[in-house]
Protein backbone atom coordinates (compact mmCIF):
# COMPACT_ATOMS: atom_id res chain seq x y z
CA UNK A 1 0.00 0.00 0.00
CA UNK A 2 2.60 2.09 0.67
CA UNK A 3 4.59 1.71 -2.41
CA UNK A 4 1.26 2.68 -4.06
CA UNK A 5 0.60 5.73 -2.31
CA UNK A 6 4.39 6.91 -2.89
CA UNK A 7 3.56 5.65 -6.80
CA UNK A 8 0.44 8.20 -6.63
CA UNK A 9 2.40 11.15 -5.15
CA UNK A 10 5.04 10.43 -7.90
CA UNK A 11 2.46 10.66 -10.71
CA UNK A 12 0.54 13.67 -9.16
CA UNK A 13 4.56 15.68 -8.80
CA UNK A 14 4.98 14.99 -12.57
CA UNK A 15 1.55 16.53 -13.44
CA UNK A 16 2.20 19.64 -11.36
CA UNK A 17 6.00 20.27 -12.65
CA UNK A 18 6.75 18.61 -15.87
CA UNK A 19 3.21 18.02 -17.78
CA UNK A 20 0.31 19.87 -15.52
CA UNK A 21 -1.04 22.63 -17.27
CA UNK A 22 -4.70 23.87 -18.78
CA UNK A 23 -6.88 24.64 -15.56
CA UNK A 24 -4.90 23.18 -12.65
CA UNK A 25 -4.16 25.54 -10.06
CA UNK A 26 -1.17 23.85 -8.35
CA UNK A 27 0.60 23.39 -11.72
CA UNK A 28 -0.47 26.77 -12.51
CA UNK A 29 0.48 27.95 -9.50
CA UNK A 30 4.05 25.94 -9.63
CA UNK A 31 4.98 26.99 -13.09
CA UNK A 32 4.24 30.38 -12.80
CA UNK A 33 5.61 30.72 -10.24
CA UNK A 34 8.89 29.01 -11.10
CA UNK A 35 8.56 31.20 -14.61
CA UNK A 36 8.26 34.70 -11.77
CA UNK A 37 11.74 33.26 -9.58
CA UNK A 38 13.37 32.89 -12.99
CA UNK A 39 12.93 36.35 -14.36
CA UNK A 40 13.44 37.83 -11.16
CA UNK A 41 17.01 36.19 -10.94
CA UNK A 42 17.93 37.06 -14.32
CA UNK A 43 16.79 41.00 -13.52
CA UNK A 44 18.77 40.30 -9.71
CA UNK A 45 21.96 39.57 -11.59
CA UNK A 46 21.97 42.50 -13.93
CA UNK A 47 20.80 45.21 -10.94
CA UNK A 48 23.69 43.52 -8.92
CA UNK A 49 26.28 44.34 -11.46
CA UNK A 50 25.49 48.14 -10.44
CA UNK A 51 27.92 48.65 -7.85
CA UNK A 52 25.40 51.47 -6.25
CA UNK A 53 23.05 48.92 -6.16
CA UNK A 54 25.83 46.02 -5.14
CA UNK A 55 26.75 48.11 -1.90
CA UNK A 56 22.89 49.19 -0.91
CA UNK A 57 20.79 46.42 -1.18
CA UNK A 58 23.99 43.40 -1.21
CA UNK A 59 22.40 41.78 1.93
CA UNK A 60 19.09 41.81 -0.22
CA UNK A 61 20.54 40.18 -3.42
CA UNK A 62 22.47 37.66 -1.22
CA UNK A 63 19.28 36.49 0.86
CA UNK A 64 17.22 36.15 -3.03
CA UNK A 65 20.39 34.15 -4.55
CA UNK A 66 20.24 32.15 -1.30
CA UNK A 67 15.99 31.34 -1.59
CA UNK A 68 16.57 30.79 -5.14
CA UNK A 69 19.15 28.03 -5.32
CA UNK A 70 17.44 26.48 -2.97
CA UNK A 71 14.03 26.28 -4.43
CA UNK A 72 15.69 25.30 -8.07
CA UNK A 73 17.93 22.46 -5.78
CA UNK A 74 14.22 21.20 -4.67
CA UNK A 75 13.06 21.65 -8.21
CA UNK A 76 15.68 20.03 -10.28
CA UNK A 77 15.44 16.92 -6.90
CA UNK A 78 11.45 16.75 -7.51
CA UNK A 79 12.04 16.42 -11.82
CA UNK A 80 14.94 13.67 -11.00
CA UNK A 81 12.18 11.70 -8.63
CA UNK A 82 9.58 11.81 -10.77
CA UNK A 83 11.39 11.13 -14.10
CA UNK A 84 10.13 7.38 -14.00
CA UNK A 85 6.67 9.15 -14.82
CA UNK A 86 7.39 10.67 -17.98
CA UNK A 87 6.32 9.01 -21.71
CA UNK A 88 9.86 9.27 -22.92
CA UNK A 89 11.24 6.83 -19.68
CA UNK A 90 8.17 5.15 -18.79
CA UNK A 91 9.15 1.64 -20.05
CA UNK A 92 12.89 2.03 -18.63
CA UNK A 93 13.55 1.03 -14.70
CA UNK A 94 13.04 3.69 -12.24
CA UNK A 95 17.19 4.41 -12.23
CA UNK A 96 17.41 4.21 -15.61
CA UNK A 97 14.46 6.78 -15.78
CA UNK A 98 16.10 8.89 -14.28
CA UNK A 99 19.59 8.54 -15.73
CA UNK A 100 18.20 9.24 -18.64
CA UNK A 101 16.72 12.18 -17.76
CA UNK A 102 19.77 13.53 -16.28
CA UNK A 103 21.63 13.50 -19.38
CA UNK A 104 18.99 15.33 -21.09
CA UNK A 105 19.49 18.98 -21.98
CA UNK A 106 17.15 20.87 -19.98
CA UNK A 107 18.49 18.40 -16.97
CA UNK A 108 21.72 19.74 -17.26
CA UNK A 109 20.30 23.33 -17.25
CA UNK A 110 18.45 22.59 -14.12
CA UNK A 111 21.70 21.02 -12.80
CA UNK A 112 23.89 24.00 -13.56
CA UNK A 113 21.80 26.34 -11.93
CA UNK A 114 22.48 24.64 -8.67
CA UNK A 115 25.98 24.35 -8.83
CA UNK A 116 26.31 27.93 -7.16
CA UNK A 117 25.18 26.52 -3.82
CA UNK A 118 27.67 23.18 -4.06
CA UNK A 119 29.85 26.32 -4.33
CA UNK A 120 28.79 28.52 -1.85
CA UNK A 121 29.01 25.08 0.61
CA UNK A 122 32.90 25.26 0.14
CA UNK A 123 33.05 28.59 0.31
CA UNK A 124 33.98 29.36 -3.02
CA UNK A 125 30.81 31.83 -3.83
CA UNK A 126 32.58 34.66 -5.31
CA UNK A 127 34.10 32.95 -8.46
CA UNK A 128 32.99 35.07 -11.22
CA UNK A 129 32.54 32.05 -13.42
CA UNK A 130 29.41 31.26 -11.33
CA UNK A 131 27.63 34.05 -12.48
CA UNK A 132 27.47 32.58 -16.22
CA UNK A 133 26.09 29.22 -14.36
CA UNK A 134 23.73 31.82 -12.77
CA UNK A 135 22.51 32.99 -15.91
CA UNK A 136 21.76 29.56 -17.56
CA UNK A 137 18.78 30.25 -15.53
CA UNK A 138 17.91 31.87 -18.16
CA UNK A 139 17.12 29.27 -20.77
CA UNK A 140 14.94 26.91 -17.91
CA UNK A 141 12.08 29.24 -19.28
CA UNK A 142 12.26 26.89 -22.88
CA UNK A 143 10.52 24.32 -20.56
CA UNK A 144 7.40 26.32 -20.34
CA UNK A 145 7.47 27.66 -23.97
CA UNK A 146 6.32 25.18 -26.42
CA UNK A 147 6.94 27.54 -28.89
CA UNK A 148 10.94 28.01 -27.56
CA UNK A 149 11.38 24.19 -28.11
CA UNK A 150 9.82 24.14 -31.55
CA UNK A 151 12.68 26.90 -32.58
CA UNK A 152 15.25 24.66 -30.88
CA UNK A 153 14.05 21.77 -33.30
CA UNK A 154 13.70 24.47 -36.26
CA UNK A 155 16.86 25.32 -35.96
CA UNK A 156 18.46 21.63 -35.53
CA UNK A 157 16.61 21.13 -38.84
CA UNK A 158 18.02 23.93 -40.44
CA UNK A 159 21.60 24.04 -39.25
CA UNK A 160 23.32 22.89 -42.62
CA UNK A 161 21.65 25.37 -44.54
CA UNK A 162 22.54 27.96 -41.68
CA UNK A 163 25.96 27.37 -41.55
CA UNK A 164 26.36 27.82 -45.55
CA UNK A 165 24.92 31.20 -45.16
CA UNK A 166 27.76 31.83 -42.77
CA UNK A 167 30.05 30.43 -45.30
CA UNK A 168 28.75 32.58 -47.83
CA UNK A 169 28.49 35.39 -45.20
CA UNK A 170 32.27 34.89 -44.63
CA UNK A 171 33.26 34.89 -48.15
CA UNK A 172 31.17 37.78 -48.95
CA UNK A 173 32.68 39.84 -46.41
CA UNK A 174 36.10 38.89 -47.49
CA UNK A 175 35.93 40.06 -51.22
CA UNK A 176 34.28 43.22 -49.88
CA UNK A 177 37.41 43.64 -47.69
CA UNK A 178 39.99 42.79 -50.17
CA UNK A 179 38.23 44.79 -52.93
CA UNK A 180 37.52 48.69 -50.44
CA UNK A 181 41.20 47.47 -49.57
CA UNK A 182 42.59 48.43 -52.81
CA UNK A 183 40.28 51.08 -53.86
CA UNK A 184 40.62 52.96 -50.23
CA UNK A 185 44.37 52.10 -49.08
CA UNK A 186 46.18 55.08 -50.66
CA UNK A 187 43.28 57.61 -49.26
CA UNK A 188 43.06 56.04 -45.42
CA UNK A 189 45.81 54.01 -44.63
CA UNK A 190 45.13 53.72 -41.32
CA UNK A 191 41.19 52.28 -41.80
CA UNK A 192 41.98 50.72 -45.25
CA UNK A 193 45.62 50.11 -45.16
CA UNK A 194 45.61 45.98 -44.80
CA UNK A 195 42.97 43.21 -45.69
CA UNK A 196 41.79 42.94 -41.60
CA UNK A 197 41.81 46.51 -41.54
CA UNK A 198 38.79 46.76 -44.30
CA UNK A 199 36.92 43.18 -42.51
CA UNK A 200 35.81 45.05 -39.54
CA UNK A 201 34.06 48.16 -41.94
CA UNK A 202 32.72 45.14 -44.46
CA UNK A 203 31.11 42.94 -41.61
CA UNK A 204 29.30 46.41 -39.82
CA UNK A 205 28.36 47.30 -43.68
CA UNK A 206 27.12 43.13 -44.59
CA UNK A 207 25.24 43.36 -40.79
CA UNK A 208 23.32 46.74 -41.84
CA UNK A 209 24.94 48.01 -38.82
CA UNK A 210 26.64 50.71 -40.10
CA UNK A 211 28.64 52.39 -36.59
CA UNK A 212 30.36 55.30 -39.01
CA UNK A 213 33.76 54.87 -37.36
CA UNK A 214 34.95 53.86 -41.17
CA UNK A 215 33.62 54.92 -44.06
CA UNK A 216 34.96 55.35 -47.87
CA UNK A 217 35.87 59.05 -49.06
CA UNK A 218 36.55 58.02 -52.59
CA UNK A 219 34.44 57.60 -55.59
CA UNK A 220 35.28 53.82 -56.05
CA UNK A 221 35.01 53.06 -52.50
CA UNK A 222 31.40 54.87 -52.28
CA UNK A 223 30.20 52.68 -55.34
CA UNK A 224 32.01 49.23 -53.42
CA UNK A 225 30.43 50.71 -50.37
CA UNK A 226 26.74 50.57 -52.01
CA UNK A 227 27.41 47.24 -53.84
CA UNK A 228 28.17 45.93 -49.92
CA UNK A 229 25.23 47.27 -48.43
CA UNK A 230 22.83 45.89 -50.88
CA UNK A 231 23.81 42.59 -50.59
CA UNK A 232 24.14 42.90 -46.28
CA UNK A 233 20.56 42.94 -46.81
CA UNK A 234 20.61 39.64 -49.18
CA UNK A 235 22.79 38.22 -46.29
CA UNK A 236 20.44 39.17 -43.43
CA UNK A 237 17.20 38.00 -45.27
CA UNK A 238 18.37 34.58 -46.10
CA UNK A 239 18.94 33.17 -42.90
CA UNK A 240 15.83 34.82 -41.74
CA UNK A 241 13.89 33.43 -44.20
CA UNK A 242 14.82 29.60 -43.67
CA UNK A 243 14.44 30.11 -39.95
CA UNK A 244 10.79 31.74 -40.37
CA UNK A 245 10.17 28.83 -42.79
CA UNK A 246 11.46 26.04 -40.54
CA UNK A 247 9.70 26.78 -37.49
CA UNK A 248 6.42 27.44 -39.45
CA UNK A 249 6.97 23.73 -40.66
CA UNK A 250 7.99 22.38 -37.20
CA UNK A 251 4.79 23.71 -35.39
CA UNK A 252 2.77 21.98 -37.90
CA UNK A 253 4.98 18.84 -38.24
CA UNK A 254 4.50 18.61 -33.88
CA UNK A 255 0.83 19.08 -34.23
CA UNK A 256 0.15 16.65 -37.21
CA UNK A 257 2.84 13.64 -35.58
CA UNK A 258 1.48 13.72 -32.18
CA UNK A 259 -2.42 13.62 -34.20
CA UNK A 260 -1.37 11.10 -36.46
CA UNK A 261 0.39 8.39 -33.98
CA UNK A 262 -2.65 8.60 -32.09
CA UNK A 263 -4.94 7.78 -35.17
CA UNK A 264 -2.76 4.89 -36.47
CA UNK A 265 -2.66 3.39 -32.71
CA UNK A 266 -6.41 3.05 -33.72
CA UNK A 267 -6.88 -0.72 -35.49
CA UNK A 268 -9.62 0.61 -37.08
CA UNK A 269 -7.72 3.66 -39.06
CA UNK A 270 -4.08 1.51 -38.69
CA UNK A 271 -4.38 0.04 -41.99
CA UNK A 272 -5.14 3.48 -44.21
CA UNK A 273 -2.68 5.23 -46.17
CA UNK A 274 -1.30 8.89 -45.39
CA UNK A 275 -3.90 10.35 -47.52
CA UNK A 276 -7.01 8.61 -45.69
CA UNK A 277 -5.34 9.30 -42.14
CA UNK A 278 -4.97 12.90 -43.57
CA UNK A 279 -8.79 12.78 -44.32
CA UNK A 280 -9.80 11.49 -40.72
CA UNK A 281 -7.34 14.03 -38.63
CA UNK A 282 -9.90 16.87 -40.30
CA UNK A 283 -12.69 15.86 -38.67
CA UNK A 284 -11.50 15.61 -35.39
CA UNK A 285 -12.52 18.29 -32.77
CA UNK A 286 -10.03 19.53 -29.63
CA UNK A 287 -12.27 19.55 -26.62
CA UNK A 288 -10.47 20.40 -23.06
CA UNK A 289 -11.59 19.33 -19.50
CA UNK A 290 -10.89 20.32 -15.91
CA UNK A 291 -9.68 17.75 -13.43
CA UNK A 292 -12.77 15.77 -11.83
CA UNK A 293 -14.82 16.31 -14.77
CA UNK A 294 -16.94 14.11 -16.67
CA UNK A 295 -16.53 13.11 -19.86
CA UNK A 296 -18.81 10.40 -20.25
CA UNK A 297 -21.65 9.85 -17.59
CA UNK A 298 -22.65 6.63 -16.72
CA UNK A 299 -25.47 5.25 -18.46
CA UNK A 300 -24.69 7.01 -21.36
CA UNK A 301 -24.17 5.86 -24.46
CA UNK A 302 -21.14 6.40 -26.34
CA UNK A 303 -21.19 8.00 -29.56
CA UNK A 304 -17.42 9.25 -30.15
CA UNK A 305 -13.71 8.44 -29.99
CA UNK A 306 -11.99 10.23 -27.68
CA UNK A 307 -8.11 10.38 -28.25
CA UNK A 308 -6.24 12.04 -25.40
CA UNK A 309 -3.64 14.68 -26.66
CA UNK A 310 -2.54 15.24 -23.03
CA UNK A 311 -3.84 14.18 -19.39
CA UNK A 312 -5.17 11.44 -18.18
CA UNK A 313 -8.72 9.91 -18.50
CA UNK A 314 -9.98 7.22 -15.95
CA UNK A 315 -12.51 4.53 -17.43
CA UNK A 316 -14.62 2.80 -15.71
CA UNK A 317 -16.01 -0.77 -17.00
CA UNK A 318 -17.62 -4.14 -15.86
CA UNK A 319 -14.75 -5.89 -14.52
CA UNK A 320 -13.08 -2.67 -13.38
CA UNK A 321 -11.24 0.84 -13.16
CA UNK A 322 -8.25 1.85 -15.60
CA UNK A 323 -6.30 5.07 -16.26
CA UNK A 324 -5.73 6.32 -19.50
CA UNK A 325 -2.95 8.87 -20.89
CA UNK A 326 -1.60 10.59 -23.33
CA UNK A 327 -1.59 8.69 -26.86
CA UNK A 328 -4.59 6.69 -25.97
CA UNK A 329 -8.21 6.63 -26.80
CA UNK A 330 -11.37 4.91 -25.85
CA UNK A 331 -15.17 5.43 -26.95
CA UNK A 332 -17.52 3.80 -28.98
CA UNK A 333 -19.04 4.34 -32.42
CA UNK A 334 -21.75 3.02 -35.08
CA UNK A 335 -21.86 2.22 -38.19
CA UNK A 336 -24.66 0.30 -40.08
CA UNK A 337 -26.10 -0.60 -36.63
CA UNK A 338 -22.45 -1.99 -35.88
CA UNK A 339 -20.87 -1.39 -32.79
CA UNK A 340 -16.99 -0.12 -33.01
CA UNK A 341 -15.95 0.23 -29.37
CA UNK A 342 -12.18 0.44 -28.43
CA UNK A 343 -12.76 -1.54 -25.32
CA UNK A 344 -15.13 -4.95 -24.38
CA UNK A 345 -17.45 -4.94 -22.72
CA UNK A 346 -17.43 -1.63 -22.89
CA UNK A 347 -16.97 2.09 -20.83
CA UNK A 348 -19.69 3.23 -18.37
CA UNK A 349 -18.19 6.08 -17.28
CA UNK A 350 -14.93 8.58 -18.22
CA UNK A 351 -13.53 10.95 -15.73
CA UNK A 352 -10.16 13.34 -16.62
CA UNK A 353 -8.17 13.01 -13.66
CA UNK A 354 -5.96 15.71 -14.73
CA UNK A 355 -6.56 18.84 -17.07
CA UNK A 356 -6.63 17.25 -20.65
CA UNK A 357 -6.96 18.13 -23.83
CA UNK A 358 -8.90 15.37 -26.00
CA UNK A 359 -9.41 15.22 -29.59
CA UNK A 360 -13.30 13.94 -30.29
CA UNK A 361 -14.55 12.22 -33.61
CA UNK A 362 -17.96 11.95 -32.64
CA UNK A 363 -20.56 10.07 -34.29
CA UNK A 364 -22.00 12.76 -36.81
CA UNK A 365 -18.47 13.38 -38.16
CA UNK A 366 -17.88 9.94 -38.23
CA UNK A 367 -20.86 9.34 -40.89
CA UNK A 368 -19.68 12.39 -42.79
CA UNK A 369 -16.50 11.11 -43.07
CA UNK A 370 -17.46 7.57 -44.40
CA UNK A 371 -19.69 8.93 -46.66
CA UNK A 372 -17.13 11.22 -48.31
CA UNK A 373 -14.60 8.44 -48.13
CA UNK A 374 -16.49 5.02 -49.45
CA UNK A 375 -12.95 3.04 -48.96
CA UNK A 376 -12.60 3.85 -45.45
CA UNK A 377 -16.53 2.50 -44.91
CA UNK A 378 -15.89 -0.72 -47.06
CA UNK A 379 -12.64 -0.87 -44.50
CA UNK A 380 -14.52 -0.41 -41.16
CA UNK A 381 -17.13 -2.84 -42.44
CA UNK A 382 -14.75 -6.02 -42.78
CA UNK A 383 -12.95 -5.16 -39.86
CA UNK A 384 -16.61 -5.36 -37.69
CA UNK A 385 -18.37 -8.04 -37.08
CA UNK A 386 -22.34 -7.30 -36.15
CA UNK A 387 -22.45 -7.92 -32.54
CA UNK A 388 -18.60 -8.23 -32.01
CA UNK A 389 -17.01 -4.86 -30.46
CA UNK A 390 -14.00 -4.25 -31.89
CA UNK A 391 -10.91 -3.98 -29.58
Amino acid sequence: MAASSLAGWRRRVHLWIDHGAGDDAVAAWIHGSLVLLICANVLAIVLESIPQLAQRFGPVFQAFEAVSLVVFALEYAARLWAAPEHARYRALSPARARFAYAMSLPAIIDLLATVPLAFALFGLGDLKVLLLLRLLRFFKLGRYSPGMASLAAALSAERKALFACFVVLMGVMLMAASVMHLVEHEAQPDKFGTIPDAMWWAIITLTTVGYGDVFPITIAGKAVAAVTAVLGLVMLALPVGIVATAFAQEIHRREFVVTWSMIASVPLFGQLDAVEIAEVMQFLRARTVKAGAVVTHEGEPLQAFYFIASGEVEIAQPDGRSTLDEGHFFGALTLDDVAITSHSPGISEAVATAPTKLLVLDQIDFRALTARSPRLAAHIRALARPGRPRP
